[in-house]
């Protein structure tokens, strides 16, 4: 492949990659999107979001492979495998303007996946949280936890409390 075949490859590569970092900013977006629905319980526009995400998920497929077929392609043209085919190794193999471009790529994508990571977490975070008082509220309205409350009398005679739930599912 010529020299001007492989900058074609990286403007491509270039390309597909602002694209991943835009799919990046939108999954932050939505993140943030899904938290503050979780918060305000507001059911509707939480399915609606959902849907979303899973639509777009097929395009995010796509740009993907997309962006392997480019790379392999470079791997191609350049020499080594497509394992070895990282920004870092293509940075090396290519002149100062191209390198710096890629060194920026990379860099604005390093950043924007240690804060997808971030914001990830805290989704998780809250989400487990909602998880844990939703099974307490059951535990506590059905009593399901089992033996009941352990009583004692003046006498120090013990009493099992049974039947106190909010809901006596005993009809």
């Amino acid at each position: 492949m010529s020299a001007v075949a492989v900058e074609d490859k990286v403007e491509q590569l270039l390309a597909y990659l602002d694209k991943d970092a835009q799919h990046i900013q939108q999954s932050l977006s939505q993140l943030t999107q899904l938290r503050a629905l979780v918060i305000k319980r507001d059911d509707a526009a939480l399915s609606k979001l959902l849907e979303s995400i899973a639509t777009q998920s097929g395009d995010r497929t796509r740009q993907q492979q997309d962006r392997q077929s480019v790379r392999r392609d470079l791997a191609n043209a350049l020499g080594c495998d497509l394992e070895q085919m990282t920004l870092s190794a293509l940075q090396e193999r290519l002149p100062q303007a191209k390198a710096e471009r890629v060194s920026q790529m990379r860099a604005k994508l390093k950043g924007l996946v240690a804060e997808l990571r971030k914001e990830y977490l805290s989704t998780v975070l809250l989400v487990s949280e909602c998880s844990r008082l939703n099974t307490l509220l059951l535990k506590s309205i059905f009593n399901i936890a089992g033996a009941g409350d352990v009583l004692y009398n003046a006498n120090g005679v013990v009493r099992r409390q049974n039947d106190t739930a909010f809901v006596n599912l005993k009809l």
